[in-house]
């Protein structure tokens, strides 16, 4: 069975007008599904036989909110969604001035095997679609009862290690027909998959693209990120030029700091050598505990210290805001004991 969402608009007009429908039913089938409709039946302005129709060979994908947590000190949303097939992924909404930002996941589990990612400790299982990703947005956005206004891909998942259903996802996403967020309020993020940072270049796509450095040099980054032992900084950071010089968009870092292991004054300076001359800006992110690694976060005075130095030597940084600490860890236990 196809689940409408994941078809592009242009395919969706196509796949309609094999089953005989005239090429509007596309416009308006496309407005529903990025509505959040939940059957064929919602579909109003459809005629009974074409519904039923559909019905017979394709399907409307949905997501079921298993879990959600609301922070009391800020507002923060954490969503644990179940798929169709069982399995469960996370999303964050995040309030700021400028609007809702969504933080959305592309995989079920992950390959990549970051050592300091909670994400990648089972594996990966699967892949999800162009419309599952979507769907994080939609009944997220229902739920809040708010338009969101920015996403990130920073959830659980390599993106670009599920390449074609993220791109399908971002077309989709920034429809004037759909949801219609702009591409440059969207932001994607990478370990350093190379060949696929070259591959999204050639899409043009204004959104930002930032790269889960993590280490001043290949020495530290080997021993915490297994993809560098497929793709050297030196490798990563030439695409990465490359991709900045086709979109014209500012490339972003972002850098674990882990106490004693990556976060020493002499780390600081080495990240702002290697950046130097990129017009890149560095998100420090104090490490996240995870219970089966034995990394550790610095004291606040030792976060600030490393970006003092990165700005003293002309690097843009900022300390990205902590997941609140009251639901920081509520979805991934409760992933990881029933999915």
């Amino acid at each position: 069975m196809i689940d409408l969402k994941d078809f592009e608009y242009d395919e969706l007009m196509e796949f309609l007008t094999e089953q005989g429908e005239k090429k509007f039913r596309a416009e308006q089938i496309f407005s529903w599904l990025h509505k959040g409709i939940r059957s064929y039946e919602e579909m109003t302005n459809i005629s009974k036989a074409t519904r039923e129709k559909l019905e017979k060979i394709s399907y409307v994908s949905t997501l079921k909110i298993r879990e959600k947590y609301v922070s009391k000190l800020d507002g923060t949303v954490k969503y644990l969604f179940e798929l169709p097939d069982g399995n469960c992924i996370e999303s964050v909404v995040m309030r700021y001035h400028h609007g809702l930002t969504i933080c959305i996941s592309s995989q079920v589990g992950c390959c990549m095997g970051c050592r300091f990612c909670a994400s990648t400790i089972g594996g990966l299982y699967r892949n999800l679609t162009a419309g599952e990703i979507l769907n994080q947005v939609i009944f997220a956005q229902e739920d809040m009862g708010e338009r969101i206004s920015n996403i990130v891909m920073m959830g659980i998942g390599e993106p670009l290690d599920n390449y074609e259903n993220v791109v399908r996802f971002l077309h989709n996403v920034n429809h004037e027909k759909g949801i219609n967020i702009g591409y440059r309020h969207i932001t994607i993020s990478t370990c350093g998959v190379v060949p696929k940072i070259y591959e999204l270049a050639k899409e043009n796509l204004p959104i930002t693209l930032t790269i889960s450095l993590h280490a001043p040099n290949n020495e530290i980054r080997d021993k915490i990120m297994p993809v560098n032992h497929a793709y050297k900084i030196e490798e990563l950071l030439k695409a990465c030029g490359v991709y900045a010089e086709t979109t014209n968009r500012r490339l972003s870092f972002e850098y674990s700091l882990i106490h004693g292991v990556n976060d020493s004054e002499e780390n600081a300076v080495e990240l702002a050598k290697l950046l130097r001359g990129l017009h890149a800006h560095v998100n420090l992110i104090p490490v996240n505990r995870v219970e089966e690694r034995d990394f550790r976060k610095g004291s606040a005075g030792d976060i600030r210290k490393f970006q003092n130095k990165l700005t003293e030597l002309g690097i843009n940084a900022t300390v990205r805001r902590e997941l609140v600490s009251d639901i920081s860890a509520k979805c991934l236990k409760i992933r990881k004991n029933k999915s």
